[in-house]
């Protein structure tokens, strides 16, 4: 079955000819109009269309965007707070940065929609200190719309009044954790909150009600205010509706972003005839589906199991190119949608190579709070390195394996999670590489060093 035709809604006009990040481009294409119907609604209207439509959350989570905001606490008194995760840090995700670039007012409608119908009055966009252009960008964008009282006081005459602020993050991975986020915006060190009791709906910024939803999750409210909540329900497929933007990046001949109805399109249509299929020479030999943080799946795996399917259960039976890149279907066989971060490594990469630079990665990011994570994220480094340097044991492969399998479910958030299941699912799926790395040969550098081949 040949791949569908991608369904861009949220990338619409991402790289159209002569279409710009100003107010007067976006007003021109119909911008601020769903803002203009929805502030003429009852609020608890748009709350409603929301948890119709099935939305889940973009970030990485998947979490129902209408639940979460059914969670809040609107009798505390207390003001309610937006807080945008424009903190888009995952390894192989690069989606929010182009709505923030070259759509800046489709965020900032959706922002507008979402705390008119949650009753917000402050919305910060916390962005990640690596986007200087995008926060310069989303400052004149707010500037703008507050201009043509799209924003700020007395919006369109309604009396309600909403104010946004960009806030720049420091660069920290951590920061992407919700309540890590609310920590850095408060202006302390981004230790991730204990929950409960800490739920950012109960006690979130300054210990208030607050809603944290990521960029293509807030462009996606606007766009179902705009149609209804039963109409986007329609898009995708059963608990995943709408659509998802995937952000292909590795050894693919046409690496890119990609907008399909979520799981419409199977991994194998993905990477084989709208990426182009692997470079002349390889093959695919492994895939991480959801950012560096999901676990990595082998080509030439078979799944097998029993799904739902409406209001039965069904067998299912799939090659990894089978497998429909949806949240369901990603978890059933052992990984997750994440982030949309979909990295492909053909025949040409060690594995214990790439352990090695993911390991690296998430033992600089640790926010150091919990000790499983801090000290195990570091020694996975430690023996990551020193089995790329040369050094390696026979049994370290076993010993990567001890240590995650002593962080994950142990650490008040999921970054034990997030460094620990590379790790396990590296020597699951590739322990042969484990075991025989000791006896790699070894050939010098150019520059002196030596290097495994």
């Amino acid at each position: 079955m040949p791949a569908p035709e991608q369904r861009r809604i949220i990338f619409k006009h991402i790289d159209e000819p002569g279409y710009t990040p100003d107010i007067d481009c976006y007003v021109r294409n119909g911008g601020y109009e769903v803002l203009k119907k929805s502030v003429q609604r009852k609020p608890e209207e748009i709350v409603d269309e929301v948890k119709k439509s099935g939305l889940r959350g973009r970030g990485g989570a998947g979490f129902p965007c209408g639940v979460k905001w059914s969670l809040l606490d609107r009798k505390s008194g207390k003001p309610i707070y937006l807080v945008v995760n424009a903190d888009e840090s995952e390894p192989g995700t690069f989606k929010d940065r182009y709505i923030i670039h070259q759509d800046p007012h489709q965020l900032i409608e959706g922002i507008m929609i979402t705390c008119f119908a949650n009753n917000v009055k402050q919305a910060y966009i916390y962005i990640r200190g690596e986007f200087p252009e995008g926060a310069r960008i989303l400052e004149r964008a707010i500037a703008e719309a507050r201009a043509r009282n799209f924003a700020g006081p007395n919006i369109l005459g309604t009396g309600y009044s909403c104010e946004i602020y960009v806030h720049r993050g420091a660069g920290a991975y951590i920061c992407g954790e919700e309540t890590g986020l609310i920590e850095s915006l408060e202006g302390k060190r981004p230790y991730p909150r204990i929950k409960p009791p800490y739920f950012p709906a109960v006690l979130g910024l300054y210990m208030c009600p607050t809603i944290v939803n990521n960029v293509e999750t807030l462009c996606h409210v606007k766009y179902i205010a705009d149609v209804g909540g039963q109409a986007f329900s329609q898009i995708g497929t059963p608990n995943n509706t709408g659509t998802r933007i995937f952000c292909v990046s590795g050894h693919v001949k046409r690496p890119g972003y990609y907008e399909f109805e979520t799981g419409k399109i199977t991994l194998g249509q993905l990477l084989n005839e709208v990426c182009g299929g692997p470079l002349p020479g390889r093959k695919f030999k492994a895939v991480i589906p959801g950012g560096s943080s999901a676990k990595v799946l082998k080509f030439g795996e078979r799944f097998k199991g029993k799904r739902k399917a409406g209001a039965e259960m069904v067998d299912y039976d799939w090659a990894l190119e089978d497998v429909p890149m949806d949240f369901d279907s990603l978890a059933m066989i052992g990984s997750m949608g994440g982030s949309g971060g979909v990295i492909v490594m053909d025949d040409s990469v060690n594995m214990v190579d790439a352990l090695a630079n993911i390991n690296a990665f998430y033992a600089h990011e640790s926010c150091g709070q919990c000790t499983p994570c801090r000290e195990g994220s570091l020694w996975m480094k430690k023996i990551s390195n020193r089995m790329v340097h040369g050094d390696a044991r026979t049994e370290d492969g076993a010993l990567l394996k001890s240590v995650a399998d002593q962080i994950a479910g142990r650490t008040i958030c999921a970054f034990g999670e997030a460094c620990s299941w590379p790790t396990q699912s590296f020597i699951q799926k590739f322990g042969d590489e484990f075991k025989a790395y000791p006896d790699a040969k070894k050939q010098p550098k150019r520059d002196g060093t030596l290097e495994l081949v």
